[in-house]
């Protein structure tokens, strides 16, 4: 069989407008999942058994089941369980938060046991209350810790953010299906859509390795 290539069939300006979609989901799934992953792990790390049990099994739940089902779920269970109804993006954005939101969260928790305990005790003599602890001290030095990691997790969640396509989002993805139906091209157009998920995640995972080497040359 042979098949003649065409990517001069190929329109850009449908996937750059769900390349801008996808950016949109990411962004915003990364600032919730930075900021309530945080929260979360100090939560998780309560001494009190029942106020950390149902957050553990909400990271538990994220972690262990597929992202299409998390986003379907959301989706499709929480307006006709609880008469939420919200835009769909809106609703792209809370599935891939909260499950952005279960893995920063472990991602913290290690990074803020491994807050040297000195630092600690300094704020405390400087009369910090525990707010102000946390505030100045505890998240600063996790996040610093954390970035790798939250990159990773952020370029993890940029990737999965193709799956809202099954929702009907005009996302990346979706707009490529839309498109190799249209031309009959979905050899070319899924390579093209391939790259552009390279190009945007290759940067970011240098930037990480970066980011890692030098934490082990600042270690030893």
């Amino acid at each position: 069989m042979n098949y003649t290539f065409d990517f001069n069939s190929i329109t850009f300006a449908p996937l750059l407008r769900g390349l801008m979609v996808s950016l949109e989901l990411t962004v915003a799934a990364n600032i919730i999942g930075v900021i309530a992953g945080f929260g979360l792990a100090l939560l998780l790390m309560s001494p009190y058994r029942l106020l950390r049990m149902p957050f553990m099994l909400f990271v538990e739940f994220f972690r262990c089941t597929p992202a299409i089902v998390q986003i379907v779920w959301i989706f499709y269970c929480v307006p006709m369980l609880f008469d939420v109804f919200l835009d769909p993006i809106t609703m792209g954005v809370l599935a891939l938060g909260l499950n952005l939101t279960a893995f920063n969260a472990e991602a913290y928790r290690a990074s803020i046991q491994a807050v040297p305990k000195e630092q600690i005790d300094a704020g405390i003599a400087l009369g910090l209350n525990p707010w102000q602890l946390v505030l100045y001290i505890v998240f600063p030095t996790a996040f610093r810790a954390s970035v790798p990691v939250l990159l990773t997790n952020g370029i993890v969640i940029f990737q999965q953010s193709a799956l809202v396509a099954i929702v009907a989002i005009a996302d990346l993805m979706y707009e490529a299906k839309s498109l190799a139906t249209e031309t009959y091209r979905p050899i070319e157009t899924f390579t093209v859509v391939a790259l552009i998920y390279f190009a945007v995640s290759f940067p970011i995972t240098q930037i990480v390795g970066f980011l890692e080497r030098r934490r082990q040359l600042l270690a030893s």
